[in-house]
């Protein structure tokens, strides 16, 4: 069973500063038929004006991920962190017990396009923790990369949650495949370009839910960036 989210059906805030379109319920915006698929929780494609960002705020039970598309995206919480996060990086930050964060768009001419992630953890009051990766996307084209896992195998960023976070970058006409195990579910984000997804059209901003599929067939229509989610 495949069940799609048009991104025109998302909900959407402009703060002036800050663009956001959500694909589950976030802040302001509340729908019961859309509260979060398996563990994840939040896809949110936000844009930022340059020099603005998000003050500091608290987190709290919830791994975070961040996924810069273009620009950067400047990171700094009171575990000691800072970095900028680039196009080809993964962020993720694990609230656990408690954690304080900002993250700000350090240039002074162009917006940072950038998912946020959120998914929910498998315990309660971990000890907050911080990492950042880089996944070339010469590694991604034409090819499923792991980005995140519970493992953190092959490279990937470790997260507390039974699901895997796959990258892929396909140019026109190529296409990728994953097989689901029994019971495995999976979600596609579709961050640019257009893609049949089991023979389902999506384009930019689009997702899907998929359950009871054997597999999750990629056939890119035209250059193309997608995240694909595994999960419990």
């Amino acid at each position: 069973m495949i069940t799609l989210r048009p991104a025109e059906e998302r909900g959407h805030a402009n703060h002036g500063w800050l663009d956001s379109h959500h694909t589950f319920s976030f802040a302001d915006y509340h729908d019961e038929r859309h509260m979060g698929f398996r563990a994840l929780r939040v896809i949110n494609e936000d844009r930022v004006e340059p020099g603005r960002g998000f003050g500091t705020h608290a987190h709290q039970d919830m791994e975070i991920i961040s996924y810069v598309l273009d620009g950067a995206l400047q990171h700094r919480d009171s575990l000691g962190n800072g970095s900028i996060l680039r196009p080809d990086e993964v962020q993720r930050m694990s609230a656990g017990r408690g954690v304080t964060h900002s993250e700000f768009n350090p240039s002074n001419v162009e917006r940072v396009h950038f998912l946020q992630i959120w998914i929910l953890p498998n315990a309660r009051g971990l000890p907050p923790s911080y990492e950042q990766r880089r996944f070339p996307s010469e590694d991604r084209r034409g090819r499923l990369r792991l980005l995140a896992a519970a493992d953190g195998r092959d490279g990937a960023v470790t997260i507390h949650q039974d699901v895997d976070l796959y990258g892929t970058v396909l140019g026109g006409g190529q296409q990728v495949r994953h097989d689901l195990r029994t019971g495995r579910h999976a979600w596609v984000q579709v961050a640019r370009g257009s893609v049949d997804v089991n023979g389902r059209p999506l384009a930019a901003g689009d997702g899907a839910a998929l359950s009871d599929e054997r597999g999750v067939e990629l056939h890119a229509d035209a250059p193309s960036e997608i995240l694909l989610f595994d999960l419990a």
